[in-house]
């Protein structure tokens, strides 16, 4: 069933993205009076199509992975007379530009549109509370303490970890200090805390902003108690069910599930005699935990079931919402923000500040899709948007095959007046064929080695 939904999930992404870059393009060209002979969501052979009124052919193909959006060329093949007006290649070269740079800007728009609707429907989070502080960590050498609040990152406002890890995420290769700003309580005035930095996150897979400083965040006490047991699992086959609340392993008493955790992970293929209480009686089951292979060497126990949620205490919740104007500049913030700290992971990726080993392909990407919309609306919505803003930058890097390289050709164009020529194009052609390949041979390779 997971496969299928993730199956399911990264068609609906790649889909929704694909037609609104997609349709950037051609609805620019339609303005700019260029025909559109094929509108395509998909590569190879259609398995569903339609032809509009103007003669543009609308269609689905079997392959999900991509689009494109076919114009009148004169470069492709002979164009009657009478319909040379339509031509791409006859268009003016800011034009054409226009065209082009359509696609990355629809998904840009897409972003916005679903950042909006994120502030506007309100999203709830938990505040940013610091749980624990490692000894002898950055954290611990600022003074940091656990049951602050984290309110600002180097002079920038945060209302929860995820913003928390953005704003850290933003800074792999600092050398020197990180600010944060954080208060003992609501009613406090905040302090400042330094906390001194080293090559910080540099080549980590995946990297790990606050674990790095030494910072656990607060959560609520989480009892022994089962709320999901995986089938097939070891968990399943000792006859636990949802609801069991494991009072002792081995006739030691268990008061947390975070007790329970750490007896499983140090217990790889032994027998544990567990008492559980169900439905107000107490049971003896036998449970023998599978074991699975560390990278770093080794193995932990692993059972195949999960806590059941608790409630978050009304204070440490937090609602971020915004009237429909508000939302507006809030969505095309949050898009800037995301937008810029992609274009900067690039560039640290190209440095060797960022592993490459952390590029992502297919296969990521679809687990991804299957877990947000698993995990709600809210987050399915919200990985939607940084998709199609990653899409839109990658769109545009000058790499010839992809828009950024149509766009280079066209902007030396403009100050030549002049086109490049068709020798030095077939060129470009060739060597953006071979990084795109590269590119996404890597992501593939990465993206196996994840599963392996």
């Amino acid at each position: 069933m997971g496969l299928i939904q993730n199956v399911l999930a990264v068609i609906v992404v790649l889909g929704v993205l694909i037609t609104f870059h997609e349709y950037g393009h051609y609805w620019v060209a339609r303005r700019c009076g260029v025909k559109v002979l094929r509108f395509s969501v998909g590569f190879g052979k259609p398995i569903w199509s339609r032809v509009d009124r103007h003669g543009t052919e609308f269609a689905v193909a079997a392959i999900p992975l991509g689009g494109y959006v076919k114009m009148l060329d004169e470069r492709e093949a002979p164009v009657p007379d009478e319909q040379l007006h339509e031509t791409f290649n006859r268009k003016t070269v800011w034009q054409r530009i226009a065209i082009v740079a359509a696609g990355p800007l629809a998904n840009f728009l897409l972003a916005i549109v679903a950042y909006w609707a994120l502030f506007v429907a309100g999203t709830t989070t938990v505040a940013p509370v610091v749980g624990e502080v490692a000894p002898d960590s950055p954290a611990a050498r600022s003074g940091l303490q656990g049951g602050q609040e984290i309110v600002a990152v180097q002079g920038n406002p945060v209302r929860s970890w995820d913003e928390i890890n953005l704003r850290l995420i933003a800074h792999i290769g600092h050398s020197g200090e990180l600010e944060l700003l954080a208060r003992d309580d609501a009613a406090s005035d905040p302090s400042t805390y330094r906390l001194p930095v080293q090559d910080y996150l540099v080549r980590q897979d995946p990297p790990q902003p606050l674990p790095t400083l030494g910072i656990t965040p607060w959560q609520p006490r989480f009892p022994a108690v089962l709320g999901q047991i995986l089938p097939g699992e070891a968990a399943a086959e000792a006859g636990l069910e949802a609801g069991d609340r494991v009072l002792a392993v081995n006739g030691t008493p268990i008061d947390e599930w975070m007790d329970f955790v750490s007896v499983v992970r140090a217990s790889p293929g032994e027998t544990l005699e567990l008492e559980v209480e169900r439905d107000g009686e107490r049971r003896q089951l036998t449970l023998a935990p599978g074991s699975r292979e560390l990278e770093t060497g080794g193995a932990i126990g692993y059972v195949g079931a999960g806590v059941e949620p608790v409630e978050w205490p009304e204070e440490y919740r937090r609602e971020i919402r915004y009237g429909p104007v508000a939302a507006v500049g809030q969505a095309m913030s949050r898009t800037g923000e995301m937008t810029l700290l992609t274009v900067d992971a690039i560039r640290k990726m190209l440095v060797g500040l960022i592993s490459p080993t952390n590029l992502s392909g297919p296969i990521t990407i679809a687990q991804l899709a299957g877990d947000t919309a698993r995990t709600g609306l809210e987050s399915f919505v919200s990985f939607l948007a940084y998709l199609s803003i990653s899409l839109a930058v990658l769109n545009l890097l000058p790499i010839p095959v992809l828009d950024g390289g149509h766009l280079l050709y066209y902007f030396v164009e403009a100050v030549r007046g002049r086109p490049v020529s068709e020798r030095t194009q077939a060129i470009g052609l060739r060597i953006g064929l071979a990084l795109v390949g590269m590119l996404m041979l890597m992501a593939l390779f990465f993206d196996l080695m994840r599963l392996w």
